[in-house]
């Protein structure tokens, strides 16, 4: 494969490879195309909790440690298999407050990856000088430990209010890993304006390819009539009363919720329009947007929410169907392709958008009219309803996996070029 820098191989440290279709998984499968990528599972956010859900994890986690030392995700990655890194399962312990478990820490995970190198005869990081991406804070001691040549860390989530993670802990890690990194790419502009701008670059979420092609048939599980749907984790940020509520005084709908429980949705469960389908293979997500009337973003409106950019909101956007949302930063630079809406008037928007009325409504206020029939003057101001959704789907047309992927392989290449430069001299 012709790559623009083949003396820089990538260690990328993140999330389990394929537990979800997250940012740094899109963006390692793009990279690949420059550097030859080693994935590197989760070491953990916080300590774990004395409850099923966490001995669970952590039990799976062992296993897979002394099983393998490259492993195969156990949920289907979000390209199907058509490409995977070299993955690495780290032995880690998850006290990352502790210096003496970052210590142990180190010594383990630097181990490994030179020892799991050597035995399959991949990179040689005695030799090599790889660049070292780090999208968890907890993974700092590795910084200068595997003869990187450039360090990245991609924050995606604003670990200080994160749900599930320990707050201070993760604070002072990353204020550690923002002073030493060369390069910080951020997710979201609020998450920019947290770290030195001289060094930290916006990188906005993508749009997997797939979102874009036609339609499939319908799928089989979702619910005749009128839906609103959501995908993602249901976890605290997901606004369960809202939802509820607008379910309730909605009864001719149906409201599709797609993706693992990370919370208590009992009360989800008891309302008999509210369907909670579990996990999709990412690439089916586009067929049940298709055949959904109104896509849904309802969050709450707290400091994770706000300094959030949600891989979801683009996808909708590139399949072009309406989209109801609470309200946050994030949908500014598409917000009149979006009904925002609060508790009040969330049921109203819903069956506004699903029949484009908004834009009808545009229509009869630009022309002084008295009703829609009345505002049209000619057949264009019919197409450009009908087109409404082509229109919205083109605000996300550039905004591919690969076009980040290839903004951030330019920034390597020019600041190591540059630091060469200084070297020398």
């Amino acid at each position: 494969m012709n790559r623009l820098s083949d003396n820089y191989p990538m260690v990328m440290f993140g999330e389990d490879w394929g537990a979800h279709p997250s940012s740094s998984q899109h963006l390692a499968r793009e990279l690949s195309k420059f550097h030859d990528i080693t994935w590197v599972n989760s070491i953990g956010l916080r300590a774990p909790r004395f409850n099923l859900s966490d001995m669970g994890r952590a039990f799976n986690k062992l296993c897979a440690v002394l099983r393998f030392s490259r492993i195969q995700p156990k949920v289907s990655n979000p390209h199907k298999e058509d490409w995977m890194p070299e993955v690495v399962n780290p032995l880690a312990i998850p006290f990352h407050g502790q210096g003496w478990a970052r210590w142990i820490n180190q010594k383990l995970i630097s181990n490994k990856l030179f020892n799991v190198f050597s035995k399959n005869n991949a990179l040689d990081l005695a030799k090599e000088k790889p660049i070292l991406w780090l999208s968890l804070p907890s993974a700092v001691p590795l910084l200068g430990k595997i003869n990187e040549c450039f360090s990245i860390y991609y924050c995606g989530d604003d670990f200080s209010s994160l749900e599930g993670v320990d707050h201070d802990v993760m604070a002072k890690l990353e204020a550690e890993l923002v002073e030493k990194v060369d390069l910080i790419l951020v997710a979201s502009e609020a998450l920019s304006r947290k770290f030195p701008s001289e060094k930290t670059i916006f990188i906005p979420h993508g749009v997997a390819d797939y979102f874009y092609e036609a339609p499939d048939e319908r799928p089989k599980d979702l619910p005749e009539g009128p839906v609103a749907g959501f995908y993602g984790s249901i976890s605290g940020w997901v606004d369960q009363q809202l939802l509820i509520r607008t379910a309730r005084k909605m009864r001719h709908w149906n409201f599709v919720i797609i993706g693992p429980q990370r919370c208590f949705v009992e009360h989800l469960k008891r309302e008999p329009n509210i369907h909670l389908l579990g996990e999709k293979d990412h690439r089916e997500l586009p067929n049940y947007i298709h055949h959904w009337q109104v896509s849904l973003l309802p969050f709450k409106d707290n400091a994770q929410i706000r300094a959030c950019n949600p891989l979801k909101l683009r996808e909708y956007l590139a399949v072009g169907k309406p989209i109801v949302s609470t309200n946050f930063p994030a949908l500014k630079p598409y917000k009149d392709w979006i009904t925002i809406a609060g508790k009040d008037d969330f049921c109203q928007a819903i069956e506004s958008a699903a029949a484009e009325v908004p834009k009808a409504q545009e229509l009869i206020a630009n022309t002084g009219a008295v009703d829609f029939f009345s505002a049209i003057e000619q057949w264009e101001d019919i197409e450009k309803i009908r087109h409404i959704r082509q229109r919205r789907s083109s605000q996300v047309g550039s905004h591919t996996w690969q076009a980040r992927a290839l903004k951030i392989e330019r920034e390597i290449l020019q600041r190591i070029r540059l630091e060469k430069v200084n070297t020398d001299q």
